[in-house]
């Protein structure tokens, strides 16, 4: 609000409630001054909204594909990709979930990741099992402990030691791996080969389960 009003902006233009409830929600969804509902969090509210006879724009769950081809500037998509996925350390539903990079150009794409100084690079196929079974519960689905942990307390869980300025963790896997068909909401980004940019594309789209969602 000091910024909205620095820039000329008028007072409390964005407010909060200092203790939210459920009551307090259903008050302001149903409040005749209330033109416009937009909702994330969980289907529950997103429902609410939706069902509420007022405009509305819900969000729900995402598993957002990055696509890189060979047509691609390499340097500028790894950094788009890395300010992406690591920003708030990937908690935003519209953040970069997994990359999916075409054959031709994906050794530079890795290359380039490896050189970018806010990603660790893991490569020991020990220490991505070690992670997996750190953030994947038994039975499937994200171990919430870990929900938006950062980059190297993850990596400090599993024995790893990276540099303070580390935010994002980057391997390459296989298709069906746990970290490319799971949301996890965390700074942990899979990387999968395609032969081509179709091919890319096909698999881009089954890796976000036809939420509708954000794909780039």
């Amino acid at each position: 609000n000091e910024a909205i009003v620095k820039a000329g902006g008028p007072k409390n233009l964005v407010v909060s409630l200092d203790k939210p409830s459920l009551e307090k929600t259903d008050i302001l969804l149903h409040h005749p001054k209330v033109n416009m509902l937009v909702a994330t969090g969980g289907p529950g509210v997103v429902k609410a909204v939706l069902s509420s006879g007022k405009k509305a724009i819900g969000a729900g769950a995402g598993n957002p594909p990055a696509v890189v081809d060979e047509t691609a500037d390499i340097e500028k998509a790894v950094d788009d990709i890395v300010k992406g996925a690591s920003y708030d350390n990937n908690l935003p539903c519209t953040a970069e979930k997994e990359a999916i990079v075409v054959e031709e150009i994906f050794d530079y794409f890795m290359f380039t990741m490896q050189n970018h100084p806010q990603v660790f690079v893991l490569k020991d196929a020990d220490k991505i099992e070690a992670l997996r079974k750190l953030i994947i519960l038994p039975g499937g689905g994200p171990n919430k402990d870990y929900t938006g942990k950062d980059a190297t307390y993850l990596l400090e869980k599993i024995g790893v030691q990276a540099p303070a300025e580390t935010r994002l963790v980057v391997m390459e896997t296989d298709f069906n791996h746990d970290f490319v068909q799971t949301e996890l909401l965390m700074p942990v980004l899979a990387v999968v080969r395609a032969k081509d940019a179709d091919h890319a594309i096909d698999l881009a789209v089954e890796a976000e389960h036809g939420n509708r969602h954000t794909a780039v």
